[in-house]
């Protein structure tokens, strides 16, 4: 009786909770089989060599970011702010949040995982800019708001300030969302 194969499907995922917790130098083959707890030689049977699986990890955080929140997003329905906080709340999750962080890191030192990054966020500014234009029609207006949607929920991550005086995060975070898209008295 032959052993069981590690699907191909567990060493992405593995790779990429490797990813997220050293960037892309943590993404060792060696590491990632001991962590499975295989031999590395089943690797080889799903990809020619290491920058094979880290295009695979791309892959795959590409699709989570977009195609999956998207699914979700139209499959749940709603109004444009119950989108747009349903799309942050999915891209911003536990599992999503420390990989995205993790690839604008790395695109930082890799242009091509800068120009998937790029791709990834464009499509993120496409959603908020239609849904941000439910509210307004100027084009600037719509861009503008979007940015600032957007550079708000990622710029977060990075700032090192304290948090916020002992005010409440969930209701700044709700009045930011007022401020961009209008409250409902407007």
């Amino acid at each position: 009786m032959g052993t069981a194969r590690t699907p191909s499907a567990d060493w992405i995922d593995e790779g990429l909770r490797a990813l997220a917790r050293g960037g892309p130098d943590a993404v060792r083959v060696e590491t990632l089989a001991k962590a499975l707890g295989v031999t590395k030689g089943g690797f080889y049977g799903h990809f020619a060599d290491r920058n094979a699986l880290l295009e695979a990890m791309l892959d795959t955080w590409e699709r989570r970011s977009i195609d999956e929140v998207l699914d979700r997003i139209t499959r749940d329905g709603g109004d444009a702010r119950t989108k747009i906080q349903r799309a942050g709340a999915l891209t911003l999750s536990a599992e999503l949040l420390p990989l995205d962080l993790a690839v604008r890191d790395w695109a930082r030192r890799d242009e091509n995982v800068a120009d998937r990054l790029r791709r990834v966020d464009n499509q993120r500014m496409d959603l908020l800019r239609e849904m941000i234009g439910t509210y307004f029609t100027d084009p600037v207006e719509v861009e503008a708001r979007s940015l600032l949607a957007f550079s708000t929920r990622i710029g977060m991550h990075f700032l090192v300030a304290d948090r916020l005086d002992g005010l409440d995060h969930n209701a700044v975070l709700a009045h930011i969302a007022d401020i961009v898209l209008g409250t409902a008295e407007a």
